[in-house]
């Protein structure tokens, strides 16, 4: 549903479509034979404003494809409630500097042939109700599919991303299709196991609101005879259409984003057998310029071959240390012009980036407000950054609600929140800070992939031990745990004052301590983060292992 390559071109939210455009570039470094497909999202996600309160405010983002990518001319149609709704496709290539080439097709109904109502279906990211949802998800499915057949293109897999494409199976059904009179039942007629074959899903969240439902009035209203219901409620649930159902009982290969994550995800569906294959980030887009010239340096390589990142061991200390100033300079510099706040470059810097959904608990910090003030006045700076859902109102009042805090605290700890998160102010925060927060409520992190991109720019992590973090983490040496060893399969939400307590006296007791008392401890672990993380944690190793285990099998 949504793919993040480059500021320019907003059709994506936050790291799903960072992750899907990070694993598109390593596609192409690798030159592998992928094609991706989404959907045209010409009013982009939104543009982050804040009013005197701090109460977001979403601007419509409006962009004009033809500058970055081609119009094709070849079309395709679906029917939505009775109506033919023809498809365009605007590629954009993406290409390696190894050579490797990989198409992105867009999918965009805004054209002279639909209806005004029709033309603006693909406009929106996550936008609308749930007619408007189902209808993007048949044009990114059934369209997908169909403009793919379009073009030529012979397709081996088909990865579904979530259970938004979940409806390319029933088109793939459509194809599968035996012969009605050589079946004695026609639910016999659908080649399952055919289509299971040709496809792959990725579940990507533990969070329910991630899994798509709809009602099937809405399903029949919307798609009508295009497949028979009886069937569709066998492959995706009696009570509602549930496209993540339909996606796990249509694909021959399902798996979560980290290990904790498939256990997690086989307890929300048992009886499917779910693998893991973690997350990665493209390391070449994510390492700030100063530290690839270094890297350039001493592990030539290294950005088609991450798991060179072993030998930074090679790098004097020294340079990796003033390869991290020049990058906390340029965001410290970046913070003060934008707002005023007068940060300075030799105070130890938690930054805390992500989408601000509820469950990543952005405020757990201030859980004791007077506490924190005793261990950060004059020894801690806050730098906070993301976005809100404009329809998620508990997201909004959590980001207002760090603006209180920085107001109200604004004599004893400096904090700032950075507006309109996006890819380069998430480049200069990765690498800038100089420890990377992440609270969330376990088990709810699937994976996180921020706190990877910090590792490749010798940024160690203290966060949660959920997600990626539980693989990645060794305490004291790649960074430190906030909480005890990940036991849940469920959120617990008596685990908040437990994690601030643990929060609060590693802050107090080791984090600030070691930056201001121990640097060579610090620069230890340093090149540790990057030596033992960001030499796993990247896109390559993980298309690799999609390749082998996921794609030719």
């Amino acid at each position: 549903m949504e793919i993040g390559l480059k500021d320019d071109i907003p059709t994506y939210s936050g790291g799903l479509g960072i992750l899907a455009g990070d694993t598109i570039k390593s596609a192409a470094d690798l030159n592998l034979p992928v094609v991706a497909v989404t959907l045209m999202h010409r009013r982009g996600y939104f543009t982050q404003d804040f009013d005197e309160s701090g109460y977001q405010i979403a601007h419509p983002v409006n962009w004009d494809p033809s500058t970055y990518m081609t119009l094709a001319p070849e079309k395709v149609s679906v029917r939505i409630e009775g109506r033919t709704v023809y498809i365009q496709t605007w590629i954009y290539f993406i290409q390696s500097l190894r050579g490797g080439v990989v198409p992105v097709l867009y999918l965009d109904t805004d054209m002279p042939e639909n209806s005004a109502e029709d033309r603006e279906l693909t406009h929106f990211l996550y936008g609308g109700d749930s007619s408007y949802r189902i209808k993007q998800e048949v044009i990114l499915g059934i369209g997908g599919v169909r403009m793919l057949r379009e073009f030529g293109f012979t397709i081996k897999k088909y990865h579904m991303n979530e259970g938004h494409a979940s409806f390319l199976t029933l088109e793939l059904l459509h194809k599968y299709k035996k012969d009605i009179e050589s079946v004695w039942d026609e639910s016999l007629v659908w080649d399952f196991d055919s289509v299971k074959e040709l496809c792959v899903f990725t579940t990507h969240t533990p969070v329910e609101a991630g899994h798509d439902r709809f009602d099937y009035e809405l399903y029949r209203k919307v798609i009508g005879d295009y497949f028979p219901e009886k069937v569709i409620r066998w492959l995706a649930g009696e009570k509602d259409l549930n496209m993540t159902m339909l996606a796990l009982n249509l694909s021959n290969y399902v798996n979560g984003v980290a290990k904790k994550h498939g256990e997690v995800s086989q307890n929300m569906f048992p009886g499917y057998r779910i693998n893991a294959i973690t997350n990665g980030i493209h390391s070449y887009t994510w390492t700030v310029e100063n530290f690839k010239r270094l890297y350039d340096k001493y592990i030539p390589g290294w950005a088609n071959e991450p798991e060179t990142f072993v030998r930074v061991g090679l790098i004097p200390q020294s340079e990796i240390w003033n390869a991290h100033m020049e990058a906390k300079k340029v965001l410290i510099d970046y913070v003060n012009s934008t707002t005023g706040i007068g940060m300075d470059y030799n105070t130890l810097t938690l930054g805390f980036a992500r989408r601000f959904a509820t469950y990543k608990r952005a405020n757990l910090l201030f859980s004791d407000v007077e506490r924190l003030i005793k261990i950060a006045k004059g020894k801690l700076q806050l730098i906070f950054a993301g976005k809100a859902h404009p329809r998620d109102e508990a997201g909004k009042k959590l980001i207002q609600s760090i603006f209180n805090y920085s107001r109200e605290l604004r004599d004893q700890i400096r904090i700032v929140f950075v507006k309109n998160y996006r890819m380069d102010i998430a480049l200069m925060l990765v690498s800038g800070v100089d420890v990377w927060l992440n609270n969330p409520l376990r088990p709810l992190e699937a994976s996180g992939t921020s706190g990877m991109k910090a590792t490749h720019n010798g940024v160690p992590n203290f966060s949660v031990l959920d997600g990626w973090w539980i693989e990645g983490h060794i305490e004291g040496v790649t960074g430190w745990s906030i909480g005890p060893a990940a036991t849940e399969i469920a959120p617990d939400e008596s685990m908040n004052a437990i994690d601030a307590e643990d929060l609060y006296d590693k802050l107090e007791n080791v984090l600030i301590p070691t930056y201001y008392n121990n640097r060579q401890q610090w620069l230890n672990i340093m090149t540790d983060t990057i030596a033992k993380n960001a030499y796993y944690f990247n896109t390559h190793r993980m298309m690799r292992r999609y390749v082998t285990e996921a794609y030719i099998k």
